[in-house]
């Protein structure tokens, strides 16, 4: 058995290695076991799913699992990441797991686990339930007669993340009059998140609420946001939300059908902390792939950022190492530590809705506080996927383009963490220039590894 976790838990093709019922079986068993707590009562597992037809097979599998390690496996059903989160922690849960694979396509599906405070496990934990799959430990510890589990639905554990959500919105302020368009992506969201919204007061005009197993993040959502665009237009709406599959990312549409990505989501958010005295050592954490703007913006309202390698589970150790409160991503993972221990596009929604109606200001204008450099996304397919280090000669071929951009601007190069594809990013300030120096490494990429 090869390297199960990746950037952001165990990701493939569902019902093929490694995302198949025979790996959920195990997981929940290595959870389970490693999750036990004191022998006076059964251990508590919490298992919620995005809308994913391969999530049935693997909820079953992972529910089993747990039971046959003597834990109890608690079943939300199709609930958004961060709402496992919560949940996890709110209800003393030992470890809370879920079925997803985000923002992919609906063939492919994922497993993605927390601790019992609402954290996601730690790159050691992660490598010793891989060790306890790959032993006869297991088997060995598996308990008989009245000590094996039992699984329960969880009946009300949508109402619970509803009114946690409602509670992060200022009790002063109402949606009323505010019109909405929002795009659930067919996922984790499409009930809780209008409801949301709708108990708050605003207008909701919904896209991407039916979900039917295989439509999930199928041109909709966070990734493919023009449908929401469209129709903030034709509507005259004051904003557009589209969330992803399993909610945890947050792409805005302003009054105008413009898009506004995490960065710019970040520096607006941030701003409004600083004014309030609130962001902690008045620092922002974000990756690498965060755009240079976003660094101009925080330094010219007298802000710091912080960069760590790609993954929102990377900003959040960041976070709670450093003591900082407010992160996140490009692509709309934005963490308020001070509300929820993982990123969560509802709870940010919410959050920037409120800088809005204080400020009253429209989102354009807010928007307006960061400009972003051009940047060029190049996706590589490789036969082979090894570490940039490893490739040959491209050390030579970067240090060319960045002789190209004369400091002004960055070169990135990373691997994916789910899929056999080399990440290329190149920022500047000439859209043309930047766009052949991305084709020409990834060319370069592409000769090499395939």
């Amino acid at each position: 058995m090869g390297k199960l976790f990746g950037t952001d838990g165990v990701r493939g093709k569902a019902n093929t290695y490694p995302v198949t019922t025979d790996i959920a079986l195990k997981i929940g068993q290595a959870v389970a076991y490693i999750f036990k707590n004191d022998q006076q009562k059964q251990h508590k597992v919490l298992i919620g799913k995005d809308t994913r037809l391969s999530c049935y097979m693997l909820e079953n599998a992972l529910a089993a699992g747990v039971c046959s390690m003597g834990g109890n496996a608690l079943l939300v059903g199709a609930m958004p990441t961060p709402a496992i989160a919560f949940l996890t922690e709110s209800m003393r849960a030992d470890a809370g797991v879920v079925i997803s694979a985000s923002h992919n396509p609906f063939y492919d599906n994922g497993i993605k686990l927390f601790s019992g405070d609402g954290f996601k496990l730690p790159d050691e934990v992660e490598e010793r339930i891989e060790a306890l799959m790959e032993s006869d430990h297991l088997k060995k510890a598996q308990p008989t007669g009245r000590d094996v589990g039992r699984a329960f639905r969880i009946e009300d554990a949508r109402g619970r993340y509803i009114v946690f959500l409602k509670n992060t919105f200022p009790k002063e302020l109402t949606l009323d009059g505010i019109k909405i368009v929002l795009d659930c992506a067919n996922g984790a969201t499409f009930k809780v998140a209008p409801a949301v919204f709708e108990e708050l007061g605003a207008e909701v005009i919904k896209l991407g609420t039916s979900p039917n197993g295989t439509n999930i993040n199928d041109d909709c959502g966070a990734l493919f946001p023009n449908q929401v665009k469209e129709h903030v237009k034709k509507h005259g709406a004051d904003i557009g939300i589209a969330l992803d599959g399993d909610g945890d990312r947050l792409i805005v549409v302003d009054e105008n059908g413009q898009e506004v990505d995490g960065d710019c989501i970040m520096a607006i958010c941030a701003h409004h902390l600083l004014n309030n005295g609130s962001l902690k050592k008045n620092t922002v954490v974000a990756t690498v792939m965060s755009n240079m703007g976003l660094d101009i913006a925080l330094q010219r309202m007298g802000a710091n950022l912080v960069r760590t390698k790609v993954g929102d589970r990377y900003v959040v150790e960041a976070m709670r190492k450093e003591g900082y409160n407010f992160g996140g991503e490009q692509s709309g993972h934005l963490i308020f530590l001070d509300h929820i221990t993982t990123g969560d596009g509802i709870l940010a929604a919410l959050q920037l809705l409120a800088v809005m109606l204080k400020t009253q200001k429209p989102v354009s204008e807010l928007a307006s506080i960061m400009e972003c450099l051009p940047q060029v996304l190049h996706n590589v397919s490789v036969r082979e996927k090894r570490p940039v280090e490893q490739i040959d000669g491209l050390d030579e071929v970067i240090k060319k383009a960045e002789q190209h951009l004369k400091g002004r601007g960055r070169v990135l190069i990373r691997p994916s963490g789910t899929e056999p594809v080399i990440r290329v990013m190149v920022e500047g300030e000439d859209n043309d220039k930047i766009t052949v120096l991305a084709q020409e490494i990834g060319d370069y990429i592409k000769s090499v590894c395939s």
